[in-house]
């Protein structure tokens, strides 16, 4: 059920920490897999990585704020390997002031910000749905957050320069509820759309940071890439075959309790 061989996936950002994991995995359960970043140099060194573990990978240069760059990056895929079959948008573009504290955030800087991650999500959602939609089958991947799900705990970035920006609520929020819209939408064209919602990921964060997030998660860890890169296996195949309009949240426990 968790075979992959014979699709074609394309994951964006997925020269990044989280989206890097889910292209091997998805290779690695045998979709011929592109890596798809707006910085071609790396999307290419990561797909020869994998290219030289066997599996079947390739980069693909995309902008995913730019529409033309979409469309022409998935008539590109469709070029080259004749369909498209799995789409993640893992892509995670920040603004300089990323981190500003609420009150300091201007109404520009909200917009691009909004503009930037969920505004860009949809329109891969649509180009790659709209793709698929001849073949009536398809499944497409959205990354949302557990503070999509939940307010987050200040306390835990006491002390840190690690914060969570509001915007990064309301765009998670909103891909989730819009990945909702897009499975009803198009599920008379077979195709499915899910989200992921990971919890933090392990990344060299201060430990203070770290040994805080940990008490709050059921399993006593936090996640780590491959973590997330087993559920968009499930999310890709047929394995999920009856599984649309769902969030996936891989948090350890985190919004459980």
């Amino acid at each position: 059920m968790f075979n992959l061989d014979g699709r074609v996936a394309v994951v964006t950002g997925g020269a990044g920490l989280i989206g890097y994991a889910m292209a091997q995995g998805l290779a690695t359960f045998g979709a011929h897999t592109f890596i798809a970043d707006i910085n071609e140099e790396t999307a290419a060194k990561r797909a020869e990585e994998l290219s030289a573990k066997g599996l079947r990978c390739s980069a693909l240069a995309m902008d995913i704020s730019d529409v033309d760059s979409i469309s022409s990056a998935i008539n590109k895929v469709l070029s080259q390997v004749g369909s498209l079959d799995v789409w993640v948008n893992s892509a995670y573009p920040k603004s300089k002031d990323w981190g500003l504290p609420f009150e300091k955030v201007s109404a520009d800087s909200w917009r691009a910000a909004v503009d930037g991650q969920m505004t860009s999500y949809c329109l891969c959602s649509r180009e790659a749905a709209e793709a698929m939609r001849p073949r009536k089958r398809g499944s497409i991947i959205n990354l949302g957050s557990t503070y999509g799900i939940v307010g987050p705990d200040f306390s835990i970035y006491e002390g840190t320069a690690l914060t969570m920006p509001a915007a990064y609520a309301a765009i998670k929020g909103g891909i989730i509820n819009f990945t909702r819209y897009l499975a009803s939408y198009y599920a008379k064209d077979g195709i499915r759309f899910n989200c992921i919602s990971p919890g933090g990921v392990e990344n060299n964060q201060d430990a203070s940071f770290v040994e805080r997030y940990v008490l709050k998660t059921l399993v006593g860890r936090m996640a780590r890439p491959d973590d997330i890169a087993g559920a968009a296996v499930f999310l890709a195949s047929d394995a999920s075959a009856y599984v649309t309009g769902h969030n996936l949240v891989v948090d350890g426990g985190w919004t459980a309790i």
